[in-house]
């Protein structure tokens, strides 16, 4: 089991004009299957947060919307609520976190390869 940590994740629910906040675990794929993750959500005041999975297909990339995904129960991410990530594969893949925060004026853009 592949096993991929992102401690730092926070989507606000606050925007900045047309642009709007988000997060994207981004999914490359360069095996010849399908693969499948499967995310777990830690907080620091609640209980975790499981049920999220996403399909990669072979030798593709996909950009996860944490503002979009939704768990097998219909969870979504809550906005407002510092939270990490637990992204577990099968497969070996390569991930990347982004986050896009647009509740300031000027902006601001972070990413890691992790």
């Amino acid at each position: 089991m592949n096993k991929w940590y992102i401690p730092d994740c926070y989507y606000p629910s606050s925007k900045n004009g047309e642009y709007v906040s988000h997060e994207a675990i981004c999914f490359l794929n360069v095996g010849a299957e399908d693969a499948n993750a499967r995310m777990t959500l830690y907080f620091e005041n609640r209980e975790k947060l499981g049920g999220f999975s996403v399909t990669i297909p072979a030798e593709r990339t996909i950009h996860c919307r944490m503002d979009q995904i939704r768990s097998c129960d219909g969870e979504s991410v809550p906005t407002d609520t510092p939270y990490a990530v637990l992204v577990e594969s099968e497969a070996e893949l390569h991930v990347q976190y982004t986050r896009v925060d647009t509740t300031q004026a000027q902006l601001a853009i972070a990413t890691t390869i992790i």
